[in-house]
């Protein structure tokens, strides 16, 4: 039998809402970096551990450079994944990698992100006012999850609201798992995108677009970042919005704590993060070899991060599974580490802190509409997590 057909499979799919399949508890006893076999066919490597998850982030010899991209293993084909594999050398792709942080960082700076929070809040009220008035049932992953966290990162963004949903139409084309049908998307949307750049130069504001224009990038570059952004983004959004109020719904007294105390809930935030768990989609490659955990990656090899694994080590984390509101230090992986930390990540703060807080104040009551066994993971579309449907009632 040949070597991958013994290897064991890792997939998207989970077993049950914020739980780990067998396999993948299984490989993180049995060592911190494992053989495995992906989804699109291809063999890797998964890392199941902290400090080798750590250790690897930090490695400038794991990247997304690959020498021959269009055969490079992939976990996961879709045309917004592979264009993350690039043909560059090392050196090349970690100065744009800075150039990126630089970019990036001035425009998600902290201040900017903060001086924005009343117009995230008037968003999230907005949303809830008609929630409310159609009340009271909804499916809060619709009517909430994806709505709020839309609206909210395309005023971040600087999409305008006449444009807001024909971009997402488009995003949802390109994320579609069929293959042949996302890349059949992929140039209206960078159009698409690159337009919106062009008509923001005759109306600067204060936002990430406009930012970019000072930054001097072109129409097309603007695209691309704009829709890098928003796949990025809204996936995680989405997901850690529903996972985050199902979490609080599950333990009261840490939703207590969070909700009387704005810094417990800044706190709050980085421990759904943490507890959250998701699949390992994005693809490193290694440029030379490297030895970790026992094993030897060989140049070229896929290697998979598996933050979620990582972020319930209990070498790592004092019971990993229990959700802690007030669990200090937190040192999850969801945003990255180091060179690789998302410079995002107070704006991501601010959306989830300003969701979970006017829910909730909102709403006091609000609770499961169905027995949590009838809820399901989402099936995809913008590379989107979270619930196929959240039916809540108050």
């Amino acid at each position: 039998m040949p070597l991958s057909q013994q290897l064991p499979l890792i997939g998207v799919e989970q077993p049950s809402i914020l739980a780990f399949s067998d396999i993948r508890l299984r490989l993180q006893e049995q060592a911190p970096v494992c053989r495995i076999l992906t989804p699109a066919g291809d063999e890797g490597w998964l890392v199941t551990r902290h400090a080798e998850v750590k250790a690897l982030l930090q490695d400038h010899r794991l990247g997304r450079s690959h020498k021959d991209p269009q055969n490079a293993p992939r976990f996961f084909r879709n045309p917004m994944l592979d264009m993350l594999v690039t043909s560059d050398d090392v050196e090349t792709e970690r100065r744009a990698h800075e150039n990126k942080r630089v970019l990036y960082t001035k425009s998600f700076a902290a201040r900017k992100v903060l001086d924005r929070r009343s117009r995230v809040e008037a968003i999230a009220h907005a949303t809830l006012d008609g929630i409310i008035a159609a009340g009271p049932t909804a499916d809060l992953h619709e009517s909430y999850s994806m709505e709020y966290s839309q609206q909210a990162l395309c005023d971040m963004v600087g999409v305008p609201a006449e444009d807001r949903r024909r971009l997402l139409a488009m995003m949802d084309t390109v994320g579609d798992t069929d293959r042949q049908h996302a890349e059949s998307g992929m140039d209206a949307l960078f159009g698409y995108a690159a337009e919106l750049g062009a008509k923001r130069r005759d109306e600067p504001g204060d936002d990430v677009i406009s930012r970019f224009i000072d930054s001097g990038l072109t129409d097309e570059e603007i695209g691309l970042h704009t829709v890098t952004l928003l796949f990025t983004g809204l996936s995680g959004l989405a997901s850690h919005l529903d996972f985050g109020v199902l979490l609080f719904l599950r333990n009261p007294d840490q939703l207590a704590l969070a909700m009387a105390d704005p810094n417990v809930m800044v706190r709050a935030v980085d421990e759904v993060m943490r507890a959250t768990i998701g699949s390992p989609v994005l693809p490193r490659y290694a440029s030379e070899d490297i030895e970790i955990g026992g094993v030897t990656i060989a140049e070229g090899d896929l290697v998979m991060l598996d933050f979620s694994l990582a972020n319930h080590d209990a070498r790592a984390f004092e019971e990993p599974s229990r959700f802690d509101v007030t669990r200090t230090p937190n040192p999850h992986f969801t945003f990255g580490h180091g060179m690789r930390h998302c410079t995002g990540a107070p704006l991501v703060r601010i959306i989830l802190a300003v969701a979970y807080t006017a829910l909730f104040s909102r709403l006091p009551s609000l609770r499961l509409a169905v027995p949590e066994a009838e809820l399901e993971s989402h099936p995809g579309g913008r590379l989107a997590g979270g619930l196929a449907r959240f039916p809540v009632t108050w």
